[in-house]
């Protein structure tokens, strides 16, 4: 878990004109509004390589440094991409109380697959739930949360109450909600149906009276 904010210089720009958005976006930017705080909104554009760097690093605040003068922290609201080529196109980042108390999506992450006695027999690790909500300060939200599936047998499902959770962290997500499951491989279901169906035969063959 990271307590250390990140850094990103951010530039305002003109929120009147959808030209002034297709420009930053040519000039390798990104465009973007910062809102939330009691404060008005505020657009921007960030250069695209840095915005991107910041977001894949550790932490969930962003210090934001506006046209070089005051500093904002901020976390990443919402984040929209390219439907082909993926990169980002836009962000909403909202301003945060270092103070107070938010509530963010964080991966799950699964561990000990390769312990796991019925990965071990054969089965197969579904990640069902990729992503959680927490609630802690802005610079105790985690990079992510952890599921072990070291000690899973095969056919046993773990929820969220496995998740491994920091101190200040809370889940806000239903603790009962299926993360991963160790699942028998199709190929084994029926193998099993074909035995079962082949000793139903058998019975039904040795009740049936000997010819004359």
């Amino acid at each position: 878990m990271s307590t250390n904010a990140t850094s990103l210089a951010v530039e305002t720009r003109d929120p009147q004109h959808s030209r002034d958005a297709r420009r930053a976006r040519r000039a390798g930017r990104v465009p973007g509004v910062v809102y939330g705080g009691g404060e008005p909104p505020l657009t921007i554009s960030a250069d695209a390589r840095e915005l991107r760097n910041r977001l894949a690093g550790a932490g969930a605040v962003i210090e934001l440094t506006v046209d070089g003068g005051r500093v904002e922290p901020v976390v990443l609201k919402e984040a929209q991409r390219h439907p082909v080529r993926g990169e980002l196109v836009h962000v909403d980042l909202l301003r945060v109380d270092l103070k107070q108390a938010i509530q963010q999506p964080v991966p799950l992450e699964i561990t000990g697959a390769e312990s796991s006695p019925g990965v071990r027999e054969g089965g197969i690790v579904e990640h069902v739930l990729r992503e959680v909500i927490v609630e802690a300060l802005p610079n105790e939200i985690p990079e992510l949360l952890t599921v072990s599936v070291a000690e899973l047998e095969l056919g046993l499902s773990l929820t969220l109450e496995a998740a491994e959770v920091p101190e200040g962290v809370t889940i806000v997500d239903d603790l009962e909600s299926v993360v991963v499951n160790i699942a028998v491989p199709r190929a084994v279901l029926s193998s099993d149906g074909e035995d079962d169906e082949s000793a139903v035969e058998g019975e039904a063959a040795a009740e049936e009276p000997a010819g004359e």
